[in-house]
């Protein structure tokens, strides 16, 4: 059903209303964030290029040069972090792209 959230790695995300919740916490997410964000999941645990990840939440090639998509990963990850209480599910590959793989969390 559309309506209902998806959940993965500790995240529930709705779509339809533009917000994720991570342990309880509403993480309210721009349109693009959201893109990226499915675009990552969709390819957990693997890299994903910064070429595709454009390609995928843009819908057109990424320009040389266009660091938009290392803006969008970055507020992207500082959101879902802070949530979290700096539980880390973004990864950066330097010079190659992100990786969707949500660290588990610690125990007190």
């Amino acid at each position: 059903m559309l309506d209902e959230p998806l959940r993965v790695a500790g995240l529930e995300i709705h779509p339809q209303d533009g917000l994720v919740r991570v342990a309880g916490r509403t993480v309210v997410l721009s349109q693009r964030e959201l893109e990226v964000l499915k675009a990552l999941i969709e390819r957990s645990g693997r890299l994903v290029r910064r070429e595709e990840l454009y390609e995928l939440a843009w819908g057109r090639m990424l320009r040389p040069g266009d660091r938009s998509v290392d803006v969008y990963v970055y507020r992207l990850r500082t959101k879902l972090s802070n949530a979290a209480g700096g539980r880390a599910f973004i990864h950066t590959h330097h010079g190659l792209g992100y990786r969707f793989e949500p660290e588990q969390p610690l125990d007190d």
